[in-house]
């Protein structure tokens, strides 16, 4: 289910749904498949560190694509299983998207804690295509955490605003997946440590994210923390992104298809997606997916 080309003889109703695009994008998919099963198959080194040519974040990155989304994922402890479910699922993310605009690109983001993690922000460049994998590839989940309930996800609302060119795109797509809530303060001593730049004062990270915000079509798709810390972490999201733009995740199975539900309703192509869910998942599952992307406030 979870690999490149139109092969989709192993989907519960192979027969109820076609990828669609251009004859060019048809060819493109079948090389990616070609090359693919030429390496292998779809497998990952265990990593004990990054590829840190490839994820580095002292970096601008730049694209010239119309239809960029970054697709960042909380990595630490907490997240459990998630960013493995999640990154698994890179062609049906990818080929699913570039059929409705084909020139989308995608940039993949990990996060941690900086405060304790070696590799708090990993970020790729943005790519389309089979090369997702290589830097899908050279991600490390580093699966710490400071155990605070918070991580510094204000270090990629930093990255985006201020190390992120996309001069073609009116509003890019921002998925963020995580669980836990944010540091107030982004410190000069971190900025100079991670991108070489140097700022005057803390910057105040509930406003990092308000510009965010702004700039981008962030959708905060969050895991559940639980416990007595959850609703403050929930507020703080709230004040920061607008409660419209949170979508509580309650299984891991449909994280992804949660967010290639908000992008294809905004582009336009719910109907299209919903048959590719049904052509996977049983009817009960469409219908919950359904329901919870057609709740979901749009810009």
């Amino acid at each position: 289910m979870y690999c490149w080309g139109d092969d989709m003889t192993d989907w519960a109703a192979p027969d109820a749904y076609a990828f669609k695009g251009t004859a060019a994008a048809k060819a493109a998919r079948a090389e990616a498949a070609k090359e693919s099963k030429a390496k292998g198959g779809r497998t990952y080194e265990k990593r004990s560190a990054p590829l840190l040519d490839l994820t580095t974040p002292r970096k601008t990155l730049r694209t010239k694509s119309a239809n960029p989304i970054v697709v960042a994922v909380d990595v630490t402890g907490s997240m459990q299983r998630w960013p493995f479910e999640i990154f698994d699922r890179l062609p049906l993310l990818y080929q699913t998207l570039s059929q409705y605009r084909e020139d989308v690109e995608v940039s993949f983001v990990a996060l941690g804690d900086a405060t304790c993690d070696r590799f708090p922000l990993q970020v790729t460049d943005f790519r389309r295509g089979l090369p997702l994998e290589e830097t899908l590839g050279a991600l490390y989940g580093e699966g710490g955490g400071g155990g605070g309930a918070r991580e510094s996800y204000e270090l990629l609302a930093y990255q985006l605003l201020y190390r992120c060119q996309a001069p073609e795109a009116t509003k890019p797509f921002l998925i963020l997946y995580g669980d836990e809530g944010f540091y107030p303060t982004l410190a000069p001593a971190l900025a100079k440590a991670l991108w070489g730049d140097v700022l005057d004062e803390p910057l105040d990270s509930r406003r990092l994210w308000q510009g965010v915000a702004e700039a981008w079509n962030v959708f905060h798709l969050r895991k559940p923390y639980g416990g007595h810390q959850e609703a403050t972490i929930h507020a703080q999201w709230a004040e920061a992104l607008g409660e419209e733009r949170i979508v509580l995740l309650d299984d891991v199975q449909r994280a992804v298809d949660v967010a290639l539900g908000i992008v294809a309703r905004q582009w336009g192509h719910f109907g299209d997606f919903e048959q590719n869910l049904a052509a996977r998942q049983a009817p009960d599952v469409v219908a919950r997916v359904a329901d919870r992307v057609e709740r979901v406030v749009l810009r």
